[in-house]
């Protein structure tokens, strides 16, 4: 007997095409959180925090985490204003952008990552993690959101 869960995978993968592996990157100017998808696109894990202000360094270290994870594309998170224009954040990730899509030699999706630090927070406070602990995972836990979201658009388009 089949299971639901591979139903399910099998169905979208004839629905989308082929599945990747995704890292998806929540840029920051300190601290930079990474995480990563399962091959099926359906869990996403945290992986790391980046603490790294260079980007040209920050790039080569996410490019060390492709090769080790396999990924095949980035979704990069873009820091949009509430009112949905970009200031000079988005302009930082955009340029930080160019210098990944360069040192990966892979597609690098931008994707709106409003409120996805305030999002994390809330689950850290969930789970009653403070502090030291809380500053260390609040960037990875942000990159799971970026991540999460993309996974629901590829399943729910095309």
């Amino acid at each position: 007997m089949q299971s639901i869960f591979r139903r399910e995978t099998e169905n979208f993968s004839e629905r989308k095409g082929r599945l990747v592996i995704i890292l998806s990157v929540d840029y920051g100017r300190v601290r930079t959180g990474v995480a990563v998808c399962d091959k099926n696109e359906v869990i996403a894990s945290p992986v790391e925090v980046i603490k790294e202000t260079r980007q040209e360094v920050l790039a080569g270290r996410i490019a060390e985490l492709c090769e080790k994870t396999s990924a095949e594309q980035i979704v990069l998170g873009l820091p949009r204003n509430m009112d949905g224009s970009e200031g000079e954040s988005a302009q930082n990730v955009r340029a930080f952008r160019e210098i990944l899509t360069e040192k990966t030699g892979l597609e690098v999706v931008l994707r709106d990552e409003r409120c996805t630090t305030v999002t994390a927070h809330g689950y850290l406070n969930d789970t009653n993690t403070r502090g030291k602990k809380r500053k260390a995972v609040v960037d990875s836990v942000a990159a799971v959101i970026i991540l999460e979201d993309y996974l629901r658009y590829r399943r729910n388009s095309l």
